[in-house]
């Protein structure tokens, strides 16, 4: 089994800044990518951000240039830091990551995701 545990999050002003972290545990061999998504109504969670193990980063078009990701391969370890926050960045972000188990020679991408932590962006 694999648990991703998730920190961070809360409430900030709109402009203001806050950080969200996500250290995954457990039966983890290689973690393909790690990444940061939140609900959409009716839809699947959407993407907010995304780093690979070649520490390659997508985000969405509402985030970019506010939020950088960045992941820490030793601690199996990604971080959202959130600048320049508006109003409707609020919502609940959830952690998730792709991986393999080890001893699994196929390396089958299994995925996992964190329980979600809520951002609230008000004055």
């Amino acid at each position: 089994q694999v648990q991703l545990e998730q920190f961070g999050g809360g409430l900030a002003q709109p402009g203001g800044s806050l950080t969200l972290s996500c250290t995954a545990s457990g039966n983890i061999g290689t973690i393909y990518s790690m990444g940061w998504y939140r609900p959409v109504p009716g839809k699947q969670r959407e993407l907010v951000a995304r780093i690979n193990s070649a520490e390659e980063t997508n985000y969405a078009d509402s985030v970019q240039g506010r939020f950088t990701i960045s992941r820490d391969n030793a601690k199996n370890s990604v971080s959202l830091q959130m600048n320049r926050l508006k109003p409707e960045d609020t919502d609940v972000y959830y952690c998730a990551a792709t991986l393999a188990h080890p001893g699994d020679s196929s390396n089958t991408a299994c995925s996992y995701w964190g329980r979600g932590t809520q951002v609230t962006v008000s004055s």
